[in-house]
């Protein structure tokens, strides 16, 4: 009797708390929301989804061919202007929404450890902000995917291996080749020997151009016996 008082309690205080404090879905702002979750479920079932973490040779892996050699490479949703992405993006990335970011991070997981193709990974690597930048932002939203997509694939997170030294200008309203004049040799790998001889899945948020991944995946591939294997939450299908 007690167990079901207190369940039964906690329910009208949960109810309460939904009508003084209603939980929205982050895509549509609709209120019917499964449980633990920042999307309903049609947000949920139109996001974006590429497929590309099942196909050899998906756009990712052209944009990247010549570039650097890694081994595998994604991006699981499309990012396009005023879209369902940008929306999430946005709240994600600049608002603070570090539970949104742990909900998009896990579907990455699940996506990638479906595709089998990420298999043989060793250890995650969050691409890195620049020091002050992330003390600014409070977090990395790279480091905040990392940690949900290492609950599902069970891969230990590697954050201190590879640095961003310096602070580069913004990307935004720049061509491609500005882009990657930007970026060249702006990531500097600082102790080899926690990547040494291990497959790394290199993550961001989102790919544009490539210069940046290409930048920081460079600087990994300076440590020992190291392959690189790149994973992105989104591909901007513009630029």
């Amino acid at each position: 009797m007690v167990i079901q008082a207190m369940k039964f309690i906690s329910g009208i205080i949960e109810s309460l708390l939904h009508l003084l404090y209603p939980q929205v879905c982050e895509g549509c702002g609709s209120d019917a929301l499964p449980s633990k979750s920042c999307l309903c479920v049609r947000c949920i079932h139109n996001l974006p989804a590429t497929g590309f973490e099942k196909n050899a040779f998906n756009p990712i892996e052209k944009m990247l061919i010549g570039r650097i050699p890694f081994e595998k490479a994604t991006a699981q949703f499309y990012f396009t202007k005023e879209g369902l992405m940008q929306t999430l993006m946005h709240r994600f990335k600049y608002r603070g929404n570090l539970v949104l970011g742990k909900q998009l991070g896990l579907l990455m997981g699940i996506q990638l450890s479906e595709s089998n193709r990420f298999d043989n990974i060793d250890a995650l690597v969050p691409l890195p902000l620049f020091e002050n930048k992330e003390r600014q932002r409070g977090y990395n939203q790279s480091t905040v995917l990392c940690k949900a997509i290492a609950e599902v694939m069970h891969l230990p997170i590697i954050e201190d291996a590879v640095i961003r030294p310096v602070q580069t200008d913004t990307q935004t309203k720049k061509s491609r080749i500005e882009r990657w004049k930007n970026m060249e040799g702006k990531f500097q790998l600082v102790d080899g020997s926690k990547i040494f001889g291990k497959h790394i899945l290199l993550v961001d948020d989102v790919i544009t151009t490539g210069a940046t991944i290409e930048s920081c995946a460079t600087a990994l591939l300076e440590g020992s016996n190291v392959k690189v294997s790149i994973a992105a939450l989104c591909m901007a299908s513009y630029v």
